[in-house]
């Protein structure tokens, strides 16, 4: 009888099989972007993935979205990649985090060296709760300043500005040439995720931040029966991100990332389990689930034309040289 692996190998599998889809991204936004800057004579199409690496831009264009009904003609593939993340929170918790996110995959194989190196250490409930207000307050920054002050007009002229046109271009650069003060506080970071699991998503992410308060609303949580609970402590031990699963009902902690490690933890069988309203579901609902929503809403964009941007290549290749210093 086949048997599926626990719930740590499936979370393993969908992110990694998700990394490596983002690579071919990397492989094929390069291929752009050399061509944008001259460097290439054949057109390479730009992956409307990538546009997902720009989550402010997309938060501006939902706003418009929301303030005038016009999807946004520069990065549609970012606010359709928006749309789908925030519907997956409230659907399915931060599976996002938990299951794609290329943060996540590095936050978790840097939780598993912290135990093996005897360092992982969580930090006590009223600890956590102060670790975790810096990404609130960047995230009430980012609702006041775009959400509130920011007018339509504004984020248009911000939005159809040269600068725009190439953020993702920017982006790349900051990745490929960091400075020196980028890479020692990416280094900070690491070094302190082998002590702290999953250190930037907890304290600093206000991405997370705004999944975190969407899941808490969402119809989908960890159940756990009280009545053959045996005690052990053992799913709150293996919970990454210090959720005191062994002491809820419903773990509706807006840090859960519905990684079901602790279901998978778990030494009785049907304790703990997700549910989402009254039907309980199997553990890998919740990465699946966020990998099909997502699959969806692409297939739905490209029919729709919400995909990709409709920018003339002459025009893009044109900005790139404006911005970029090149002449032309």
């Amino acid at each position: 009888m086949f048997r599926l692996p626990p719930p740590s190998r499936c979370r393993l599998a969908i992110q990694a099989g998700f990394a490596l889809f983002l690579v071919w991204v990397a492989v094929r936004f390069h291929e752009h972007v050399s061509w944008a800057m001259g460097q290439m004579s054949a057109y390479t199409p730009k992956p409307g993935a990538v546009e997902g690496f720009l989550p402010i831009a997309a938060f501006m264009s939902f706003k418009r979205l929301l303030v005038t009904g016009e999807y946004d003609p520069v990065h549609p593939a970012g606010l359709t990649i928006f749309i789908a993340i925030m519907l997956m929170a409230w659907l399915l918790r931060k599976g996002f985090c938990g299951h794609l996110c290329p943060v996540g995959l590095a936050s978790s194989l840097l939780e598993k060296a912290g135990r093996r190196l005897g360092i992982r250490r969580q930090p006590g409930p009223r600890l956590a709760r102060v670790l975790t207000l810096p990404k609130y307050i960047v995230l009430g920054g980012f609702v006041w300043f775009i959400g509130v002050r920011m007018g339509a007009g504004e984020i248009e002229a911000f939005m159809f500005a040269p600068y725009n046109f190439v953020a993702d271009t920017k982006m790349l650069h900051f990745f490929m040439s960091p400075s020196t003060t980028t890479l020692a506080v990416v280094a900070g970071l690491m070094v302190g995720s082998l002590v702290m699991p999953f250190l930037w998503c907890r304290v600093l992410c206000p991405y997370g931040a705004l999944l975190g308060l969407l899941a808490k609303v969402g119809p989908t949580a960890i159940t756990r029966d009280a009545t053959s609970c045996v005690g052990c402590g053992r799913c709150a031990r293996a919970c990454p991100a210090g959720v005191p699963v062994d002491t809820s009902t419903r773990v509706n902690a807006a840090e859960c990332m519905g990684c079901t490690e602790c279901v998978g933890a778990c030494p009785v069988t049907g304790c703990l389990s997700v549910r989402t309203l009254r039907w309980r579901l199997p553990h890998w609902a919740i990465g699946v689930g966020c990998l099909a929503l997502l699959v969806v809403l692409r297939l739905v964009a490209g029919h729709y034309g919400l995909w990709d941007a409709t920018t003339p290549p002459e025009m893009l290749r044109r900005f790139h040289m404006m911005v970029f210093g090149m002449g032309g």
